[in-house]
């Protein structure tokens, strides 16, 4: 694939986002076949590049997004990329577990449990990483 401007732009956002080691160890790890790759660079151009890009949100505000929108979809390993993004953008532990916590009125505990089981594994795994 050659390298567009949102592809480049893209990149950088996720390295930002992910931390560039942990944004390395998934280009090593998940994103290092033929079939992954189209996927790894479709979403490094269209999300990163365009839709985390855009106007009107800080990095921030959209890294809590995700994580709201993964814990009420069920999505846990889209939730345990999006809340390391989360903590990496300025938000606390403490503010995310709320966050999770809050959604338990609107899409039920189990989900909710799960999501914050999710978090404890992330966050003792990013203490771990210094």
């Amino acid at each position: 694939m050659a390298e567009s401007e949102n592809y480049k732009k893209g990149t950088e956002i996720r390295a930002k986002l992910m931390g560039a080691a942990y944004a390395d160890k998934m280009n090593k790890t998940v994103y290092d076949d033929p079939i992954m790759k189209k996927f790894g660079d479709y979403s490094r151009e269209a999300v990163f590049g365009m839709l985390w890009t855009r106007p009107g949100l800080d990095m921030k505000t959209r890294a809590l997004i995700c994580c709201i929108s993964d814990t009420s979809q069920a999505r846990w390993p889209e939730l345990a990329i999006h809340l390391r993004m989360a903590r990496n953008q300025g938000w606390t532990e403490d503010e995310l577990s709320e966050a999770l916590l809050h959604l338990s009125g609107y899409i039920g505990l189990p989900s909710v449990r799960e999501g914050l089981l999710v978090a404890k594994e992330v966050f003792e795994e990013m203490r771990k990483e210094g």
